[in-house]
């Protein structure tokens, strides 16, 4: 049964309710081919996520919740879905701020601003709007998902939550304890913040992060 901080490997497909359901998003790469929204670098195929810790939509892990493995389908309402779009998050920028930091602004663009995400919107008379609001803000959405298994491996379970991350490591549990071999070094500061978060989800009694020249990156390094 499906309760939060529940792992499980699931596939699924998002598409626009209100746009002939077009396809968004899908781990299906031959499905993601088809409809011409393929990502080279992206991973296909099954994924491992934690319910309750925002990988998938809120209103999915909402409705997985005393749920068993099989295929489900969700009906979402944009603020169950990416949220509603917000006026707030429509700003106007000088043009000129963005060309001196060598930006052509053109209507689609997305841009990092600040660590936020944005589109532009328009540009003219030395104005730019951008919307930090998500893409998908005020879409209605359907999803078809399959729970294909409920994860209880630590080992599965590490990969899938450092994967979610974006932590390019390697992981390998003995004994209940865990060496996460990490491939691009984190700010030590930041070390004992993950091991803290990676426990409170793991059933392991031990944790220690190592770089891939095997250089110890934990609190009682010596």
């Amino acid at each position: 049964m499906i309760q939060a901080k529940t792992f499980i490997e699931v596939e699924y497909t998002g598409r626009l309710k209100d746009e002939e359901n077009k396809v968004f998003d899908t781990t299906d790469e031959n499905l993601a081919k088809k409809k011409e929204i393929n990502n080279p670098n992206a991973r296909y195929g099954p994924i491992i996520v934690c319910i309750g810790q925002g990988q998938l939509l809120k209103g999915i892990e909402d409705g997985l919740i005393g749920k068993k493995e099989g295929k489900y389908s969700f009906d979402l309402e944009a603020e169950n879905a990416f949220g509603k779009k917000s006026s707030q998050l429509i700003q106007l920028i000088p043009t000129n701020k963005l060309l001196k930091e060598k930006i052509q602004p053109t209507p689609g663009l997305q841009l990092n601003i600040d660590g936020n995400l944005a589109t532009v919107r328009s540009v003219s008379g030395g104005r730019t709007i951008v919307d930090f609001n998500h893409p998908l803000a005020g879409k209605n959405v359907h999803y078809d998902i399959e729970v294909k298994r409920i994860v209880t491996n630590p080992q599965e379970q590490l990969n899938g939550l450092l994967d979610r991350m974006g932590v390019e490591c390697t992981v390998e549990v003995k004994e209940e304890k865990a060496e996460i071999t990490l491939k691009k070094q984190i700010p030590k500061e930041g070390i004992e913040e993950l091991k803290k978060y990676l426990k409170e989800l793991v059933d392991v009694k031990e944790i220690n992060f190592v770089t891939s020249e095997h250089k110890n990156l934990n609190s009682n390094e010596q």
